[in-house]
């Protein structure tokens, strides 16, 4: 996905998955998920224009143990 800053091509993020161009997904694996990892999502949703995603940790005995919502407010 582009990145623009002040309509300037300056870049590109690559999102594990972009759901239907409205939900963004980040997976992970990792030994427990932290603030950066929620910081890393809150800026892809800023990039993509997207309000909502989803964080995932795999490495977790249940999924629902490392799922996180994620919402950008105004």
């Amino acid at each position: 996905m582009p990145l623009e800053y002040k309509g300037q091509l300056v870049g590109e993020c690559v999102l594990d998955l972009l759901v239907a161009a409205r939900l963004v997904v980040e997976l992970k694996v990792v030994e427990s998920l932290a603030r950066i990892h929620t910081a890393q999502v809150v800026s892809y949703l800023r990039a993509s224009g997207c309000s909502l995603g989803l964080l995932f940790n795999f490495n977790v005995p249940a999924l629902r143990q490392g799922m996180r919502r994620v919402v950008l407010t105004s």
